[in-house]
């Protein structure tokens, strides 16, 4: 049963890999990321959970007085934080798995 050593040390493989993927999930749900839009009018903070925990409006932005500008500078800066917290998810990933695709762990 040569062939069922290998098996054992491919589960074995898999297992530790499993293991650092959630270790990094894990850490990277405690990190912070920030996006910016109207050259750093709006600044919003997410975490890599994907929740928004801060808004930054410089009062300059008020003074404007465009609702509608503000929304999509919010918009704006909210989708760069989001951006921000998956390509640094995906880079870690990526020296896990050296780069294969495992869909459903990230």
């Amino acid at each position: 049963m040569k062939g069922f050593g290998g098996m054992q040390q491919l589960m074995k493989q898999a297992n530790q890999m499993q293991a650092r993927i959630k270790k990094m999930q894990d850490e990277l749900q405690t990190r912070t990321f920030e996006g910016t839009s109207g050259g750093g009018g709006v600044k919003v903070t997410v975490t890599g959970a994907n929740v928004v925990s801060a808004v930054v409006i410089n009062p300059d932005v008020f003074s404007a007085g465009d609702a509608e500008m503000l929304q999509d500078m919010i918009v704006s800066a909210t989708n760069d934080a989001l951006k921000s917290a998956k390509d640094t998810s995906d880079k870690e990933m990526s020296k896990i798995t050296g780069g294969i695709s495992l869909p459903g762990m990230t």
